[in-house]
């Protein structure tokens, strides 16, 4: 039955879009009344292809980052982009997805059900439960990433973690050249002042919530990973010159 369809990772899809259309109306007030918004570049979003699509952008809170992300991503294709004013907007594209850690969506009940709005989980190879450790890539974690992006919209965050200035992981590179999506670069600021790591708690209240949605990056699949890692890290303001010039900025203010 149409009412019980499922998307590429066997998730039901009407369960998935209440569950936008439920935390987005909890945490639209929280969005527009107890901080300032600053987004641009939101109106190229409804001339992207409906599948693989990848958006690499650096990371700041668990879940007020990708919260933010599905707010700006409806309200634009819904005619208002470069803003998230309009409560009509949720309603949901339902094939967009996000790369989330498997301890992070599994820590209690509230992260497992937010997990039902997309996330495509894995066990990072290099970080658990806040220890550095070295595994195997679970293979059925990738092609649950390469059925996502064949479906539609990828949200990743090359990183890896909410601590800025991190080196990129490869793994973005090998997806690029695995799928060659449209890659679609983002850059957030102010989230990790406005709340904890988790993005759930508020912090700082009345500050600006900054997304700047940068034109596609047109990348040569011939171009070696260690390249394609660079040219992304740049894009995301997350490079050795951007962590040069943010330092300058905390010693100047």
């Amino acid at each position: 039955m149409k009412f019980f369809k499922k998307n590429a990772l066997g998730q039901y899809i009407i369960v998935k879009k209440n569950i936008i259309r439920l935390f987005g109306t909890v945490v639209y007030p929280r969005f527009n009344w107890m901080y300032r918004t600053e987004i641009s570049g939101a109106e190229i979003l409804k001339d992207l292809p409906e599948k693989n699509v990848l958006f690499v952008s650096n990371h700041q809170t668990y879940f007020a980052d990708v919260a933010f992300f599905l707010h700006v991503f409806h309200s634009a294709l819904n005619g208002k982009p470069n803003q998230i004013k309009y409560p009509g907007y949720l309603f949901p594209k339902d094939n967009i997805y996000y790369v989330a850690a498997e301890e992070t969506m599994k820590a209690g009940f509230l992260p497992k059900l937010l997990a039902l709005s997309g996330a495509v989980t894995i066990n990072r190879s290099w970080r658990a439960n806040g220890e550095n450790v070295r595994r195997a890539v679970d293979r059925k974690e990738v092609e649950n990433i390469d059925l996502a992006i064949k479906d539609g919209w990828v949200i990743t965050f090359p990183q890896g973690t909410t601590t800025p200035f991190v080196k990129g992981r490869i793994g973005t590179a090998f997806l690029i050249k695995k799928h060659n999506p449209v890659v679609v670069p983002i850059v957030i600021d102010g989230f990790r002042r406005s709340f904890d790591k988790k993005g759930l708690k508020r912090k700082k209240r009345y500050s600006t919530l900054k997304m700047k949605i940068k034109p596609p990056i047109n990348f040569d699949t011939n171009m070696n990973i260690d390249q394609m890692m660079a040219t992304i890290m740049d894009e995301i303001e997350q490079s050795k010159k951007f962590s040069f010039f943010d330092n300058v900025k905390k010693e100047n203010s």
